[in-house]
């Protein structure tokens, strides 16, 4: 169900309202249908108490007319006399219009021992009770209309009186075009309101959909420049919301720059006082310890450099350009294979995405890396999988405790709790290359194979 829902603030908005006009123009067209024969209602009772109470003024006993203007057809009397009811056993009693007639006509002080109110069509018995005496039915006037429509009879007996007073009054057909109208109604109604609130939304959703994008590239690539920046626009809460994230953005990419100057500067400070020391313990005449210290100085170096590039890989400098990472790949593996390192170049596949090359290729190399140290070798492949290019390091190692797997990726663990290059370095690697692949939109993942060794995989999508 959820799929089939607008998943944008616009489209939400909407549709509430659209239901909600909805749900209003249903209940307003029940109360204006029970308003309309509410008053249908009370018009037919109020004649019937006329014609009941008044109706003998213009009468003989009978209830005939005594006189009609000259030249003017008969017309069906409106109260007749009778001896008996005309109420039959099929006809439907309308309660609630006797108890507002015989509330009417107790207040004009008539004592009513029995009243029926019923509706039926005018049928040809009950029509010919109001016919005028020997007149034809043909000639009277209105007869044709009369048997078009539905008629409500009063019939009113007061106390002491055996003779019934038969009122009646022709129910009117309801308004055709009452459905018709509350339909154009309900679309201009519609129209004129989804109108506005769309106005409206659009002012709101056009600038955070501005936003939503400037700040999903800012996140990417903290190195954007100023200029754009989307600017404050639509109402006062999303010009303010605009205004505080360029506030927020300026100040990010300030402290970014004073970071970046700051490495810098502590990666030449350390730097050359490492390279003095490399050129003075030249001077040490124990070959030995002069080996020991260069090797301190050079995992000081390497250490330094992982560390610089790990606090560097949120604003890379170089460009995104479009990579075949099976050539990158073979690439990194022939570096190994030239010094002679036990790596292998398995199955791969053409895969060309836009990454920056530079950093990519040093995540693949910190994986080769530590399969080499840890395991003895491994074997590379690139391959396309549900959606991603999978660059995976695969070796035949001890593997790693699945407890200890999340661990492994924070920036200072290893599993040899030494920081001994030969056995592990300073731990910065595995960090460094999810890093790396957070950075082009992917993830590093680790697992441990079934038949043994760890399986590392550097999963990038393919768009």
């Amino acid at each position: 169900m959820r799929r089939f829902l607008p998943r944008s603030l616009q489209g939400q908005m909407l549709l509430a309202v659209a239901l909600a006009l909805l749900v209003a123009q249903g209940i307003g067209a029940g109360l204006a249908w029970r308003a309309q024969t509410e008053r249908e209602s009370n018009a037919i009772v109020h004649a019937l108490a006329f014609r009941l109470i008044g109706g003998g003024i213009l009468r003989n006993g009978n209830g005939r007319e005594l006189r009609r203007p000259g030249g003017r057809k008969p017309r069906l009397a409106r109260l007749i006399s009778a001896e008996d009811s005309p109420l039959r056993k099929n006809d439907y009693r309308n309660e609630a219009m006797e108890q507002k007639l015989r509330a009417l006509l107790s207040d004009q002080g008539r004592d009513v021992a029995e009243l029926q109110v019923f509706e039926r069509k005018l049928d040809g018995e009950l029509m010919r009770r109001f016919l005028p005496p020997n007149v034809n039915m043909e000639d009277v006037r209105g007869v044709r209309r009369a048997r078009k429509m539905r008629v409500v009879i009063a019939a009113s007996r007061l106390e002491g009186d055996d003779t019934w007073q038969i009122a009646r009054a022709m129910r009117a057909p309801r308004d055709p075009h009452f459905l018709r109208t509350l339909l154009m109604q309900t679309v201009l109604i519609y129209i004129v309101l989804m109108g506005a609130i769309a106005v409206i939304l659009r002012r709101i959703t056009k600038p955070l959909k501005a936003l939503t994008a400037r700040v999903e590239a800012f996140s990417a690539n903290p190195t954007l420049e100023p200029d754009g920046r989307v600017e404050p626009q639509g109402p006062v809460d999303t010009r303010s919301l605009i205004a505080a994230h360029n506030a927020m953005e300026a100040r990010i990419g300030a402290l970014l720059n004073e970071k970046n100057v700051m490495l810098g500067a502590i990666g030449h400070d350390l730097k050359t006082p490492l390279a003095a020391l490399r050129v003075r313990i030249e001077s040490v005449e124990d070959e030995e310890e002069r080996a020991k210290m260069a090797g301190t100085i050079e995992d000081l170096t390497r250490t330094l450099d992982d560390i610089l590039s790990l606090a560097r890989v949120g604003r890379p400098s170089d460009p995104v350009e479009p990579t075949e990472l099976s050539a990158l790949t073979a690439s990194v593996i022939e570096e190994f294979e030239d010094m002679g390192e036990p790596i292998e170049l398995g199955d791969t596949q053409r895969v060309v995405l836009p990454v920056r090359a530079t950093w990519l290729r040093r995540a693949i190399r910190n994986l080769a890396s530590n399969a080499i140290r840890y395991a003895g070798g491994a074997c590379v492949t690139v391959a396309k999988e549900n959606g991603h290019a999978v660059i995976r390091v695969a070796d035949e190692g001890p593997g790693i405790p699945e407890d200890e797997i999340s661990r492994m990726m924070e920036p200072f663990e290893r599993g040899d709790p030494s920081r001994n290059r030969g056995t592990g370095g300073a731990g910065i690697g595995l960090t460094l290359a999810r890093a790396i692949a957070e950075q082009h939109g992917g993830v590093l993942a680790l697992r441990n194979r079934p038949d043994g060794g760890l399986v590392a995989e550097i999963r990038l999508p393919l768009s």
